[in-house]
């Protein structure tokens, strides 16, 4: 994989997920193999093991193993592997953006931006998406068309709770069933994978930011997506929206045609085929 940070550092790394997973996605039979680990039931199995007390135990491991300071969080001992990977880290490791006119990014992840055609289609990497396709609602998709995708993808190390990007009115939350790929960007080359998953989505309507569809993928053994707010009701830029449990996961945020534009190194890099490594509340984009 190619990470590059917000200081321009472009970083290689390649970990043995990420070579299982190719090997897995890349041949025909391996996938066949896997399609009974993609079902729900399957993640709500393993959601409910990661949660027994035993589970803890890898919970140092992992932390050493990624390099995970926990001093960094609000608690240290875990009840349960789940308990450890959705850990609360403290406020102040993540300060957020206040400017009005900035579009903050929702999670820690790496980050990779496109612009959406006229016509509703684009591109994640060499995968075509259309607006519609990804949230079902052909009304909806027309908003964003002429505007930018923006998709933040985490991997198991990064912190997984994640925060609304702007003040303003939130719309209900709306659930679209789907199985359970790995968001690996070599799942995404063979399968497309954001309208195939299940995920979650509302609007968030800003008057500057114009309105910005905060959207939540689950993923292979990702059994669930805890948004907090299911109602509509008003929000608060850098406010805890939610938080995914075990596993790698994606927030896809759309945005409007003339009112926000992505920052141009984020522009930059994803041309280049990297992602842009991204913490929550720091600025990836302004109004234009």
């Amino acid at each position: 994989m190619d990470y590059i940070d917000r200081e321009g550092h472009r970083i290689k790394k390649t970990t043995s997920q990420d070579r299982f997973l190719k090997f897995v996605y890349t041949h025909t039979a391996t996938r066949v193999l896997m399609r009974p680990l993609l079902l729900p039931a399957v993640s709500r199995l393993g959601g409910k093991l990661l949660n027994t007390k035993v589970s803890a135990v890898f919970a140092g491991l992992f932390a050493r193993t990624h390099g995970i300071d926990l001093n960094k969080y609000e608690k240290q001992k875990f009840d349960s592997y789940n308990d450890f990977f959705t850990r609360k880290i403290k406020a102040e490791e993540r300060p957020v953006n206040r400017e009005d006119t900035v579009l903050i990014s929702p999670c820690d992840g790496k980050v990779s931006v496109y612009p959406i055609h006229e016509n509703g289609r684009f591109f994640i990497k060499h995968t075509p998406y259309t607006t519609h396709s990804l949230i079902r609602d052909a009304k909806l998709a027309r908003h964003y068309m002429g505007g930018w995708a923006v998709v933040i993808r985490l991997t198991v190390d990064d912190y997984h709770r994640y925060c609304y990007v702007a003040d303003g009115e939130k719309t209900y939350q709306r659930r679209i069933p789907g199985i359970f790929h790995t968001v690996n960007p070599i799942a995404n080359d063979i399968c497309p994978i954001y309208k195939m998953n299940s995920r979650e989505y509302c609007l968030v309507k800003n008057e500057k930011l114009g309105t910005v569809l905060m959207m939540e993928v689950g993923a292979l053994m990702v059994g669930k997506i805890r948004n907090y707010k299911k109602e509509r009701c008003q929000v608060k830029r850098g406010e805890e929206k939610g938080r995914f449990e075990f596993g790698g996961s994606t927030v896809v945020l759309l945005l409007e045609p003339d009112k926000v534009l992505p920052d141009s190194d984020l522009i930059r890099n994803t041309l280049q085929g990297a992602e842009t490594i991204v913490k929550m509340g720091e600025r990836i984009g302004g109004v234009i």
